[in-house]
């Protein structure tokens, strides 16, 4: 790692309890720090930004002005942050687009995170990966063409390929260190990869679509970052009508749709945008995640216009399809029930959501 890249990911600590700043001046260590290192003086070589005295928690962030809130974690959630026990960090590295890094911890297996955000560990990806893949692909009957856009770390594609009537999976995820580092440390979800119905695309999402013919897929798996930064255009409209457009009729869009407790406006644009973007139905479906802020996360549904389209009810159920269950290995979350389940929503989010004007009414 190069001086530039690693710069901020380590403490370079001196003997006496100090480190050095970037004008190699002094000062001194966190207290977090400090206890660390004297409870374990391993740590003294594993010390990262979002780890300290052995726990994993996205660093606090400050414009430095009076009068400005100071988010922990990410503005996505503040006020809140979730710690993970750190046994001990086993990559760490920043590629183009971000930081990678991971860990083993204590009770969730390896943990993956991205720019300080977890994206799965061991012990709970099975919810999200599971149902993001098979709320669209058990919704249509005999999916044969899938686009999956981001999902670099594979388990996607392994829950993609139980479906035996698809000849082709299309993948476009925009790190390449994402992918190596899933292969080295993640082998369970990048077995995904091996699908030799799998054609991976490193680059942009958005480009990629823009080139792909009207009409090419029968479902669209968008397993995307958090809408910040460059990720922000991925729930805007101009996206969803690439999306919609690269639909067959009564083709279907899965799109992680974040939190309802933390992100009901979010939540209320996206799917007012797909409304007027996609003629078909537009649901929104969530699922239980420890690991995730607020232990759940959502998922949006839509159709394009054309043969209608039942979320809620599983037309290609996944229990019917010869192999699915223990292909790879065996389903931990997803079934017929959970599927059907994930659709209903609490009080408020249905009041929420009934407010947005159904064009198609």
């Amino acid at each position: 790692m190069g001086d530039a890249a690693g710069r901020g990911l380590e403490c370079q600590k001196t003997m006496d309890g100090k480190e050095s700043n970037r004008n190699g001046l002094e000062k001194e260590l966190p207290l977090c720090c400090l206890k660390a290192i004297a409870s374990d003086p391993e740590l003294d070589a594993k010390c990262h930004s979002t780890v300290v005295s052995g726990w994993f928690s996205a660093p606090q962030t400050c414009s430095g002005k009076s009068g400005k809130d100071a988010y922990f974690n990410n503005p996505m959630w503040p006020g809140e942050a979730h710690s993970i026990k750190v046994d001990k960090i086993l990559y760490k590295e920043k590629s183009e687009y971000q930081e990678v890094l991971v860990f083993e911890s204590s009770i969730y297996g390896k943990v993956l995170v991205l720019d300080g955000i977890v994206q799965l560990t061991e012990k709970d990806e099975c919810a999200y990966q599971e149902m993001i893949a098979h709320l669209p692909l058990c919704s249509i009957a005999s999916p044969e063409t899938v686009l999956v856009v981001g999902g670099g770390d594979g388990g996607v594609l392994r829950e993609v390929s139980r479906h035996s009537s698809v000849k082709r999976i299309d993948i476009c995820e925009i790190d390449k260190m994402v992918i190596d580092v899933s292969r080295k440390f993640f082998p369970e979800l990048a077995v995904g990869f091996d699908d030799p119905r799998v054609h991976l695309h490193v680059g942009d999402a958005v480009e990629f679509l823009r080139c792909t013919p009207e009409g090419k897929y029968d479902a669209i798996i968008v397993d995307s970052s958090d809408p910040v930064g460059p990720a922000q255009e991925l729930v805007e409209k101009p996206f969803f009508e690439t999306l919609a457009k690269a639909l067959r009729p009564g083709g279907v869009l899965c799109n992680m749709a974040e939190s309802m407790w933390l992100h009901t406006h979010l939540i209320q644009d996206m799917i007012s945008v797909c409304r007027e973007t996609f003629k078909g139905s537009v649901h929104y479906a969530w699922a239980s995640v420890p690991t995730y802020p607020s232990g759940l996360i959502g998922f949006l549904l839509c159709s394009t216009e054309g043969p209608p389209v039942d979320f809620v009810n599983p037309i290609n159920p996944i229990e019917k399809l010869e192999g699915a269950d223990k292909h790879k290995r065996k389903l931990r979350f997803y079934n017929s029930e959970m599927h059907t389940a994930a659709f209903a929503l609490p009080a408020f989010l249905k009041r929420e959501v009934s407010l947005i004007r159904d064009p198609s009414a």
